[in-house]
């Protein structure tokens, strides 16, 4: 039996340019060269969703990368510069954000460093809980939220905060570009003096050091240059407890912000285009009209005598109409009363959370002691405290205007619609006919606000009445309000103007009458983000170099593969601190593995050093096991554990058939005791390619964990050593294998695959399109669980 057991095998439709495995459930994330992202299940590689390319995120995916709890799953898009983070069990984008470059890397990390202070930080991390009132779920009535909170009561926005564990995502791209952001969420870091396009990153898991191999080309006609960084982050390190509780602080903020940035988005689409149609009749009527007599006076008329012109008749009887009044009337009270319950419960609440959240932060910066050195300034806090303060009471100020336009459409469209009635010569309802003296002054209070023609009006919007008071506020524009609140006669402001004191103090938010909600709400995420950029640059600056080591140079004249799968590959040991960095360089036309080992703590030299790897015929044992029996060149290779590589191998030029095998390579076969005297002695001057007859060389001879990969000429792979899976890629990018590499026993297996048949007989198929998240049966099931997909392109093998 072969070593390893083959549960899936698909021809795709399009290019793969990028796979990864997520940390804990048997899924692979997929990017083709369509710009779409899929997800799989190992078991028959069935497709659990596809996330199709859009103009708005964009269209050419660089980089893929799994939060380590395998709940999220991040990319990168080159043609936006954005990043997205997307939920596992659908696909619909959770969180988005920019960045200054395109990403040609990413890494995501989790610190398992433990102390004290720590876990006790991590027990306490619910106290915000118990302090502020649980945010309510935002409506899925919209098509804004419907896409993402998808069951009743769901609090998939708060899914972005994850474990309270600090986990960092790491990214790379052109021109030196490296930040890390904590929780996937916040930049607490952006590192300088890295030259060079990034192709690998990795961040050890103790935070002390991060290694980076980018590719350096000094002009366009010479050839590019692989070179190896170790980078010194020992502040991240020093400062962990800080970092974290920073971090955290960060997230919830950044989340909160999202929160109320869909909350904002909810209350525009409740607002109605159909709002607008009584201002679009009175200025069609003033266009119209050939008398003199304003349109104010024209309502006056009608209010005080009973009695319209014709003209007014005309526009309230044919172009208006009875029926038309209703709705419009139904229409504002719907639609006023949803923006008001979205302002009261959702935008006030997570307004109010984030100035808790940002007042504590202001806290921990006045512990200069433990906050100073990670650069968190607490006037910069201060701003924010107030930005937020100004936001709240525009909201306020839109829940005086809601309230108020919501009685002066009832008072008037009750009086219009009576009117109305009379000029038809319908019934009129008793309980309709009563108004009272107060309901007139009401109502004319009303016209003669609201119905004052403004040809400078008509000039700014090309309207001359601005009836419709609400919609102003959710206008995302840098014009002034239309029709700002009137403060005239109010105590307070006229107050504020003959203190001098007052007007300068700390304690007084300030207030922006002449701005919409929208205007506001930018400026408030402007100064929080500008607050919270300190310490990424104060943390980036402290970054420095500490290795720098020229790998090899890269032909021109290499194939057009995608970036993203070229070696080299970078690996973080948690158990013995030590980063390990992966690459293949040509000797004698067999393409060695090379295997570069540093310390994380930059300053100890213990454990550093490299190592070459060659493979001697395992196929054909009747050849002589000489120096010459390297007849194997490394295709690809990536770390499956700590202990373990796999790597994807082909025959040398010289055998025929040239079979491509995927196998398992054990670190303890390749370092022992001998290598103490096999010390190699780096010269920094030249690059490694340079010297490579002094590296010290081991050959290997694999006995069992090894299988021929027939009809497949196999050249990537990407594995999980936690769920025990690989999947390997054909040359042409279009032809997967699953594999299981841990196999059981013959008669376990055996036994498998007899349950397997009954409970397809049995008409147990799990259905395509179920949540991933908790279907352990889903995640763990072999190919002859499930239903092949349906899908045309994908249903075809070719041998």
């Amino acid at each position: 039996m072969p070593a390893f057991r083959q549960v899936g095998e698909k021809q795709l439709p399009q290019e793969v340019v990028f796979m990864a495995w997520s940390p804990e459930r048997d899924l692979i994330a997929l990017a083709n060269r369509a710009g779409e992202v899929l997800l799989h299940r190992l078991a028959n590689f069935q497709r659990v969703w596809s996330l199709p390319p859009n103009e708005n995120t964009g269209k050419e995916v660089t980089a893929l990368a799994w939060r380590p709890d395998g709940k999220i799953l991040a990319f990168g898009l080159a043609d936006t510069k954005r990043i997205i983070l997307c939920d596992v069990e659908k696909p619909e984008s959770l969180h988005s954000f920019s960045v200054d470059l395109s990403i040609t890397y990413m890494h995501w990390m989790e610190v398992t460093e433990e102390s004290s202070v720590l876990t006790s930080f991590y027990n306490a991390e619910d106290e915000s809980n118990l302090l502020l009132p649980k945010l309510p779920a935002l409506p899925k009535n919209y098509s804004t939220t419907a896409k993402i909170f998808s069951e009743e009561k769901s609090d998939e926005i708060m899914k972005l905060l994850g474990d309270v564990r600090l986990n960092a995502l790491v990214l790379g791209g052109s021109s030196g570009f490296i930040e890390i952001y904590a929780y996937g969420m916040f930049k607490i870091a952006t590192v300088n003096g890295v030259a060079g396009s990034c192709r690998g990153l990795c961040l050890s898991s103790d935070l002390k050091s991060l290694s980076v191999i980018t590719e350096i080309q000094s002009s366009s006609d010479s050839e590019a240059e692989m070179t190896y960084f170790q980078l010194d982050t020992s502040l991240l390190s020093s400062y962990l407890p800080e970092v974290t509780r920073m971090a955290r602080k960060f997230t919830h903020i950044s989340t909160l912000l999202q929160y109320i940035k869909l909350s904002l988005t909810c209350m525009c689409e409740a607002w109605e285009e159909i709002l607008m149609q009584m201002d679009s009749r009175l200025t069609k009527f003033v266009q119209e009209k050939n008398t003199t007599t304003s349109v104010q006076d024209e309502f006056m008329q009608l209010l005080l005598w009973g009695k319209a012109s014709l003209e007014l008749q005309a526009l309230l009887m044919n172009q208006l109409t009875v029926k038309g009044l209703k709705k419009l009337g139904q229409s504002i009270e719907s639609s006023y009363s949803s923006i008001q319950k979205l302002v009261i419960s959702h935008l006030q609440s997570g307004s109010e959370a984030l100035l808790y959240h940002l007042s504590e932060l202001k806290g921990m910066a006045l512990w200069k002691q433990k906050y100073e050195s990670l650069g968190l300034d607490a006037s910069g806090i201060d701003e924010a405290i107030t930005a937020v303060g100004s936001f709240i009471l525009k909201a306020n100020e839109l829940l005086q205007v809601i309230d108020s336009s919501m009685k002066n459409f009832k008072a008037f469209f009750r009086w219009l619609y009576v009117a109305m009635l009379r000029m038809s010569e319908d019934h009129v309802l008793p309980e309709l006919n009563k108004m009272t003296q107060k309901d007139i002054t009401f109502v004319a209070d009303f016209l003669t606000e609201h119905f004052n023609e403004a040809p400078d009006l008509y000039n700014r919007k090309g309207k001359y009445f601005n009836v419709e008071r609400v919609g102003q506020y959710l206008k995302d524009e840098d014009d002034d309000l239309v029709s700002p609140p009137n403060t005239e006669g109010n105590q307070w402001f006229n107050f504020l103007k003959d203190s001098t004191h007052l007007k300068e103090s700390p304690l007084l938010f300030p207030y922006y009458p002449e701005k919409s909600l929208h205007f506001v709400k930018r400026q408030m995420e402007g100064i929080i983000d500008q607050c919270l950029q300190k310490p990424a640059d104060v943390i980036g600056k402290s970054v420095h170099q500490a290795v720098c080591i020229s790998l090899y140079k890269i032909s021109q004249s290499e194939d057009s593969t995608p970036q993203l799968f070229k070696l080299p590959f970078l690996w973080n040991d948690k158990t013995s601190n030590l980063h390990y960095v992966l690459f293949t360089m040509l000797e004698n036309s067999i393409s060695k593995i090379h295997i570069l080992r540093r310390h994380t703590d930059t300053s100890r030299s213990v454990s550093n050093g490299i190592l070459a790897v060659e493979f001697g015929n395992f196929l054909n044992s009747s050849i002589n096991e000489s120096s010459d029996s390297r007849c194997y060149s490394c295709l690809d290779a990536h770390f499956y554990d700590d202990e373990t590589i796999t790597v994807v191998l082909k025959e040398s030029v010289q055998q025929e058939g040239k079979e491509r095998v995927l196998a398992q390579l054990p670190l303890s076969s390749l370092y022992t005791d001998e290598d103490q005297d096999r010390k190699f002695n780096w010269d920094s001057v030249e690059r490694l390619d340079e010297q490579s007859s002094e590296i010290p060389t081991r050959t290997v001879f694999l006995e069992s964990q090894w299988r021929v990969l027939e009809n497949m000429k196999a050249q990537y792979v990407s594995v999980n050593g936690i769920r025990k899976v690989s999947c390997v890629l054909s040359s042409n990018l279009r032809h997967v294998r699953m594999f299981e590499m841990d196999v059981e026993d013959d008669g376990e297996v055996e036994e498998e695959e007899e349950e397997e048949t009954i409970q397809v007989a049995a008409g147990e198929p799990d259905e395509p399109n179920q949540p991933v998240d908790g279907q352990d049966n889903v995640c763990d099931a072999s190919a002859e669980e499930l239903p092949d997909e349906t899908e045309e392109l994908e249903t075809s093998l070719d041998p």
